[in-house]
């Protein structure tokens, strides 16, 4: 990597002001070998590149209060193939795979069932069932992506809703008598799942947990909460202070009057 975590933050900030995204807005960093070659590339050696793009983004799943989901054909890519853990490229063939049969059949995603015939994931989104008050999702063993939503979600659960949260192998059939499945990602942030395979999902409709940690997952994400201020970045108020450390003019228009470090952020998690 040819730059450190902070210079990518703050070309980030600069990326969003110059295209002047005042949205929401998805952004995919990407860091791949850029040596003009052709071949088996190793990374011994290789020269590394990074671009950023980011476009304005709506809802990832439309019906993201009844989500309808189908379980895949398709197994979820082994760690031993390919790092379930890591955001690869290439392993993106796998989710493509699984959803595009999921939309063909009128569903809205896909769920991975791992080697061992387990849950893992959605197609682009971690997984996690509710069961007597209990919230379970997948250990990082199962073949899933460390996500940083599901990691946020999980300390939200029992910091602020007191709910207990336990990472274990879930069974597919737990999926038909959960009380409740929610989806969660980057992209997805909180989506509720109350339908699968034609099965009704506990009582049909979004949860009461779903409910109330997509309302908090909602305001923490755009800086309501102090308490989880740190793990947003301003874009539009931070350019003054971003300008100051490199030395140089902001470089965008100045933010309309009101907008704050609690609206339009970018959420790292550090």
């Amino acid at each position: 990597m040819p730059y450190g975590e902070a210079e990518l933050v703050d070309g980030l900030g600069q990326l969003l002001r110059e295209e002047g995204l005042r949205a929401d807005c998805y952004i995919r960093p990407n860091i791949f070998a850029s040596d003009e070659r052709i071949g088996n590339i190793g990374l011994v050696g290789a020269k590394v590149a990074v671009s950023i793009v980011a476009v304005p983004f709506g809802k990832y799943v439309k019906n993201d209060e009844g989500a309808h989901l189908t379980i895949s054909g398709w197994r979820r890519i082994d760690d031993n193939m390919i790092p379930s853990r890591g955001k690869i490229c290439g392993a993106y063939a796998n989710t493509a795979l699984a959803k595009t049969d999921a939309q063909r059949a009128g569903f809205d995603d896909a769920i991975f069932l791992d080697q061992g015939g387990h849950v893992a994931e959605a197609s682009a989104a971690n997984l996690f069932i509710v069961r007597d008050g209990t919230a379970i999702t997948p250990a990082i063993t199962d073949n899933i992506l460390e996500g940083v939503t599901r990691r946020t979600l999980i300390q939200l659960m029992a910091d602020e809703l007191s709910v207990r949260v336990t990472e274990r192998s879930i069974d597919r059939t737990e999926l038909f008598v959960a009380d409740e499945v929610f989806l969660c990602g980057t992209g997805f942030q909180v989506v509720a799942v109350t339908r699968i395979d034609h099965r009704t999902v506990g009582s049909g409709k979004m949860g009461s947990l779903t409910s109330s940690l997509k309302s908090l997952n909602e305001d923490v994400v755009r800086g309501r909460l102090v308490k989880y201020r740190s793990w947003c970045t301003p874009v539009w108020a931070g350019a003054a202070v971003a300008a100051r450390q490199r030395g140089g003019p902001a470089g965008s228009p100045a933010p309309p009057a009101g907008w704050g470090p609690s609206l339009n952020a970018t959420r790292i998690r550090r």
